[in-house]
C-alpha cells in the first residue's frame, strides 16, 4: 500500500484496467470521444450543470483539467476496453489527503452502455484503487435526492446511506436540490469487494 504522507505519492494520474473498461486520466485527447456520446440531455438530467454542445463539453473538460492541476480532483475518461471507445467519464473529487478521504462521482455513461457491466466495474476499479493503493479510510458518494436510479445503484455497490443535506445545491435551472450522502469505509471494503467481484463474475 502506498503511504499517503507525501503529496507526490497520493492521487496521481493513473490508468485503471478491468476486463470490460479502462479508466484513463482525462485529457484533451478524449474531448472528441466525450462529444460523441455525451451530448445527450438525458445524461445531465440530475447534474448541477448541463452539457449540450461541443463548446460546453470543452468547458467541462477544461474545468476538470484545472481541478486536476490544483489537486482537488482526478478525472477519468471511461473507455470500453475492447473497442477503446470513450463511453463516459467519472472522477475522484473532494480529495482530502490529510484525512485520507476521497469522493467518487461526477459519473456519466452513454445510454448505450447503461445497465451493463460498465458502471459496476468502473466503481469497483476506483474503490479498489482508493482503498488498496491510496490507503483511504473513507470513500464518499452523493446524489440528488430525486435521482432514484442513482440512489439504487449506489446502494447496490454496498455503500451505506448517511443522511440528507437539505437545500444543499442550486442547479443551473435554479432548482435547489437536497443531496443524499453515502460512504464506504476501509473496514467494510473487504466485504464490499467480494460482493462486487461476484457481480462482475456473473455474465450479464
Amino acid at each position: 500500500m502506498r503511504s499517503p504522507n507525501t503529496k507526490s505519492s497520493w492521487v496521481e494520474p493513473v490508468t485503471l484496467e478491468g476486463r470490460a473498461v479502462r479508466l484513463e486520466t482525462l485529457g484533451d485527447a478524449h474531448w472528441e470521444g466525450l462529444c460523441e456520446v455525451g451530448l445527450d440531455d438525458e445524461l445531465w438530467r440530475w447534474t448541477l450543470a448541463h452539457v449540450r454542445t461541443r463548446e460546453e463539453m470543452r468547458a467541462y473538460l477544461e474545468v476538470a483539467l484545472k481541478g486536476q492541476t490544483e489537486g482537488t480532483i482526478l478525472p477519468f475518461a471511461i473507455l470500453a476496453k475492447q473497442s477503446a471507445q470513450v463511453v463516459g467519464s467519472t472522477r475522484f473529487g473532494n480529495i482530502d489527503r490529510e484525512n485520507r478521504r476521497v469522493e467518487i462521482g461526477w459519473t456519466w455513461i452513454g445510454r448505450r452502455w447503461q445497465r451493463t457491466v460498465v458502471n459496476t466495474e468502473t466503481k469497483y476499479l476506483m474503490l479498489r484503487h482508493a482503498f488498496e493503493s491510496l490507503g483511504c479510510v473513507r470513500v464518499e458518494l452523493k446524489t440528488d435526492i430525486l435521482n432514484q436510479t442513482s440512489r439504487r445503484a449506489i446502494l447496490r455497490l454496498g455503500a451505506k446511506e448517511e443522511g440528507i443535506l437539505r437545500r444543499h445545491m442550486i442547479t443551473d435551472s435554479g432548482r435547489i436540490r437536497d443531496t443524499v450522502y453515502y460512504s464506504i469505509i476501509d473496514v467494510e471494503w473487504a466485504e464490499v469487494k467480494v460482493r462486487l467481484e461476484a457481480k462482475l463474475a456473473t455474465p450479464a
